[in-house]
């Protein structure tokens, strides 16, 4: 059982300070509230009722949940994540950023302590176990990311399931028939990524509807399972002349792999991705990509929590929020018309 005590030695003021600050009996400067603050959220502790009192103020802190599962490419949550903060800090809002994987009970002691205005939540799951919780605790949420039910959330993401559209149209309209869509870790479809399994869909339906002849295979991004995978694909299909690749970490290894098989990028097999730019940028031959500004899902985020908590100040319902980036196709030179004999 977390104490009082506990707080003030792991904030390093006494223990009567601690209870100024919960209480507001006495001023506390800034700095040191929001160490007390951070003590608070750290250890877990539940003050009760004075947790009420330090929730009657604002703590112009925004808690940013990014659980970094192992096959996160870390890059791209961390400019997202640099995205909130700048947003936030327009705003005269610091961040705190939780990066362990806690699921719900995360959401809970943060909204329990009150020591956050608002809560945005990352990796969003389509069946997400985490948004219970926001209805529950009745904090001011939004979301990176789309569950299957938006309703009564504030959510922004890239629209993936129409990235994965225009990967299949690209290849189509270039005369690929047979093609192999690589995509992230088995874990990450197993735990139903919501990035993952709508731009799948997207994919599946429009390759469908043209009339190509895909496979999925899931990949580990490593050059090993990279190889796995593309050997098993080549195995299965040997015509295959087009990859579509949203795995961050197998697109290096995929195109060492095949100029190793004696298939030349883009003469004999075209690769798209999906992926940011400075990534597509920087391979040789420079990729062919969909992509969405990662800057852009931060700041509409923070835009999206700081209504809710301005909302939630005024005594007025927010308005729900859903806003979905419409990808563009960057047209690169790892993309060419198939080869005759596909």
């Amino acid at each position: 059982m977390v104490t009082l005590a506990d707080v003030a030695r792991h904030a390093g003021v006494s223990s009567s300070t601690v209870s100024y600050a919960l209480s507001g009996k006495r001023p506390i400067s800034d700095e040191t509230r929001t160490r007390i603050e951070r003590a608070i959220t750290h250890l877990g502790y539940h003050p009760h009722a004075g947790a009420r009192a330090l929730a009657g103020k604002r703590s112009h802190i925004i808690a940013l949940v990014v659980p970094l599962h192992p096959e996160v490419h870390v890059p791209t949550m961390m400019e997202i994540a640099i995205a909130v903060t700048v947003a936030a800090r327009e705003h005269g809002y610091d961040v705190l950023l939780l990066t362990n994987d806690e699921g719900p009970e995360g959401v809970r002691r943060v909204a329990a302590t009150g020591l956050a205005d608002g809560v945005i939540l990352m990796d969003v799951r389509l069946d997400d176990d985490r948004i219970p919780v926001l209805h529950a605790q009745d904090i001011p949420a939004a979301l990176i990311g789309l569950p299957d039910d938006p309703t009564g959330l504030s959510c922004v993401d890239h629209d993936f399931a129409t990235a994965g559209a225009l990967c299949a149209d690209h290849l189509a309209d270039l005369g690929h028939h047979h093609i192999a869509f690589i995509g992230y870790s088995t874990a990450t479809y197993r735990r139903h990524a919501g990035y993952a399994e709508r731009t799948l869909n997207g994919f599946r339906t429009r390759a469908q509807a043209r009339g190509l002849r895909f496979l999925h295979r899931p990949c580990e991004g490593t050059y090993e399972s990279t190889a796995g995978t593309l050997a098993r694909i080549l195995a299965d299909r040997p015509d295959t002349t087009g990859f579509v690749v949203q795995n961050e970490a197998a697109i290096g290894p995929l195109l060492s792999l095949l100029r190793a098989s004696g298939r030349t990028v883009p003469e004999d097999a075209s690769v798209i991705a999906i992926c940011p730019d400075p990534l597509a940028e920087q391979h040789s031959p420079r990729l062919t990509s969909v992509t969405s500004p990662q800057k852009d899902l931060g700041h509409v985020a923070v835009e999206q929590v700081m209504a809710r908590i301005t909302a939630r100040a005024a005594g007025k319902d927010p308005q729900d929020q859903l806003l979905l980036m419409p990808p563009q196709l960057r047209l690169r030179e790892s993309t060419a018309p198939a080869p005759h004999h596909s």
